[in-house]
């Protein structure tokens, strides 16, 4: 495992519980496969794992660990393996996976508040409530692009009311501003930029030439190591 060779580690675990299925370290050898599947980026397996053991062991003193881990790998799923380092913004692609990962550290969260682990899962929750409403901007700016201006303002409208603390609340009202004016709508249009500039004064949408910062989407590239079953060790 330590090698990074996940195929090889999962055949041992394996052997390890098929041999010893009531000793000591079967439990944690199941949780060891879930992580090396993790590991080597096989999901469905990872997925099928985490929830085997999960069945098997809902009052297991670590539990609590696979669901953490089960959010990871949708999370993971949500970024694209390795992708995040590169300069693809994940909330492009279907927003499945993010709602997957989210409902996932959402039930640990609930199920086990006082987890060394929750806090780490709300951060991420807070992500990818941000990733959610990023990609109704996504939709919106696609059908702004093309001359959709009220499904454009619509899109608009669902970043801004379902997820109102999200950063991208802000370009979502910034382009109702721009989806009003352009479907003929001046006093709906005067309402939006004053509530805009109220909100963000120092908008980089009131200044074109400023330059930004990176996108709030590259958090994650910057974080730890993630825990491994080591942590969760009996």
């Amino acid at each position: 495992m330590n090698s990074g060779s996940y195929e090889a580690a999962i055949k041992l675990f394996e052997r390890l519980e098929s041999n010893y299925p009531f000793g000591t370290y079967a439990n944690q050898a199941q949780m060891e496969i879930a992580y090396a599947h993790y590991k080597a980026q096989d999901q469905a397996e990872a997925l099928a794992a985490v929830e085997r053991f999960i069945k098997l062991h809902p009052n297991h003193a670590q539990v609590d660990y696979m669901y953490y881990l089960r959010g990871l790998i949708n999370f993971n799923d949500q970024l694209g393996f390795l992708s995040f380092i590169y300069s693809q913004d994940p909330t492009e692609r279907d927003p499945k996976a993010t709602r997957e990962a989210f409902a996932a550290f959402k039930v640990l969260v609930d199920k086990f508040p006082n987890s060394k682990y929750a806090p780490d899962s709300i951060a991420r929750m807070n992500y990818l409530v941000n990733a959610m409403a990023q990609y109704e901007v996504h939709v919106a700016n696609y059908y702004y692009r093309r001359g959709a201006y009220l499904a454009a303002l619509n899109r608009a409208q669902v970043a801004v009311q379902e997820y109102s603390d999200a950063p991208a609340r802000e370009e979502a009202l910034f382009l109702m501003i721009r989806a009003y004016d352009k479907l003929g709508m001046p006093v709906l249009r005067d309402d939006s930029q004053r509530v805009f500039v109220l909100n963000y004064p120092n908008s980089r949408f009131l200044n074109p030439n400023a330059v930004g910062d990176a996108p709030w989407w590259k958090f994650w590239s910057k974080g730890g190591a993630k825990p491994s079953p080591k942590d969760a060790t009996l």
